[in-house]
C-alpha cells in the first residue's frame, strides 16, 4: 500500500464515512492540532524523565489517537467502530496529578515556562493542548463533537502543567514564579 493516493492534491481530505471536505474545516484542524500535541508529547517522552511517566505518557498518547479518530469521523455518516474514551480516562489523569501535586510546592504565583528544555517541552505541549481544546469546543457549536473529548482534552492541559512543575522538581531546575510589575 503507497502512503500517498493524490486524492488531496485538490485540498480535501477524506472523514471515516467517506465524506470529503476541506484540509482547511475546523474538523481537519481539530484532529491535526490533536496530532501535533500527540507528536509535542512524544518529544516530551523521549527526554531524560522518569520511566514512570513515560508510561503515563504513552497511554496519554493512545488516548490521543482514541480523539483523533473521534474527530476524523463523520458524525452523522460513518459507520465504522472506533474506539471510545471513558470517563475513567480522565480519571486517570486526575490521580496521576493528585499524586505528583503530593509532593510539589504549594503554588504561590504564576510560573514562567521554562528553567530545563524538558519542561520547556512538557509548556509547548499544553499550550498545543489549550490550543486544540478551543479549536474542538468551537467545532462542537457547529458540529458534534463527544463531551468526554472536550474534557479529557481540558484535563490533559492541567496534567501537563502538573507534569512540568513536577521534572522541575526532578530535575532540580528552578521553577520561576512570574513577579508582576506594578
Amino acid at each position: 500500500m503507497k502512503i500517498y493516493t493524490k486524492k488531496g492534491d485538490t485540498g480535501t481530505t477524506g472523514l471515516i464515512g467517506g465524506t470529503r471536505i476541506l484540509k482547511s474545516s475546523l474538523r481537519i484542524e481539530a484532529y491535526g492540532t490533536i496530532d501535533e500535541l500527540n507528536s509535542y508529547i512524544g518529544l516530551v517522552r523521549d527526554q531524560d524523565i522518569h520511566e514512570h511517566y513515560k508510561k503515563q505518557l504513552i497511554e496519554i498518547q493512545d488516548r490521543l489517537f482514541t480523539i483523533g479518530s473521534s474527530l476524523a469521523a463523520d458524525p452523522e455518516k460513518s459507520t465504522m467502530k472506533i474506539p471510545d474514551l471513558h470517563a475513567s480516562d480522565i480519571e486517570v489523569l486526575e490521580k496521576w496529578m493528585d499524586e505528583m501535586e503530593e509532593v510539589l510546592p504549594e503554588m504561590k504565583n504564576f510560573v514562567l515556562p521554562g528553567g530545563h528544555q524538558t519542561v520547556s517541552f512538557c509548556h509547548v505541549a499544553r499550550c498545543v493542548c489549550r490550543r486544540g481544546e478551543r479549536i474542538i469546543v468551537d467545532l462542537n457549536q457547529h458540529e458534534f463533537v463527544a463531551d468526554l473529548v472536550i474534557s479529557y482534552i481540558n484535563r490533559l492541559s492541567d496534567y501537563l502543567f502538573v507534569l512540568s512543575r513536577k521534572i522541575t522538581l526532578d530535575l532540580g531546575a528552578i521553577e520561576q514564579p512570574w513577579q508582576p510589575r506594578m
